[in-house]
């Protein structure tokens, strides 16, 4: 059964016609959602809401705030649904509008700081204790690494390596140029690549 969006009264539907509509495309959701459905909007909500959050909680860094910004994010989408330009993929332009309102509340936060806390995997049951604690290692310091990059650096790893954006949308995202983005993500790898060699 689709999850319902509490804050808006969204109730959740029926197995069936949720099954039916999780089969319809991003883009069909959103015009749908232009148009009123309620039941698309929890569609859409149930398919990007732990990608939106886990990106918004990175950004501030607080469980609580992330859930509010999450609720803020869908709430744009439903009442913004129309204005969306197809020129864009619907989960660049939620992370866009993610971006805007985490970096917004961290601006009247401002003894918060951008959480680069990018790494985590599950370990299989079937690794050796060696194995298991050579990749916590691994991570351990991949995850130091990344929190040492600046905020510009590690928002482009980010969205590069975690959200499998191109240079094109992370470019449309941040709101800068395409070579600005390339040039960050050069900068960014090789400042990784220093602090992981250095942290050996």
């Amino acid at each position: 059964m689709t999850v319902a969006y509490s804050q808006t009264g969204w109730a959740a539907a029926s197995p069936g016609r949720a099954a039916a509509t999780e089969t319809f495309s991003d883009e069909v959701l959103i015009r749908r959602i232009a148009n009123g459905d309620q039941l698309a909007m929890r569609t859409l909500f149930a398919r990007h809401r732990l990608a939106v959050y886990r990106w918004l909680l990175r950004l501030v860094d607080d469980e609580a705030l992330a859930d509010d910004l999450l609720s803020d994010v869908f709430l744009d989408v439903w009442r913004k649904a129309s204005s969306f330009e197809r020129r864009s993929l619907v989960s660049t332009w939620l992370l866009a509008i993610a971006r805007h309102k985490a970096l917004s509340a961290r601006r009247r936060r401002t003894n918060v700081e951008l959480n680069n806390d990018l790494a985590s995997t599950v370990a299989d049951p079937a690794d050796s204790p060696e194995l298991v604690l050579e990749r916590k290692n691994r991570e351990d310091l991949l995850r130091h690494s990344l929190a040492r990059l600046s905020p510009e650096h590690g928002e482009v790893i980010d969205f590069t390596y975690y959200h499998g954006k191109s240079i094109k949308e992370i470019a449309e995202i941040i709101g800068i140029n395409e070579a600005t983005v390339k040039s960050r993500t050069f900068y960014a790898r090789k400042k990784l690549a220093q602090l992981v060699a250095a942290g050996r």
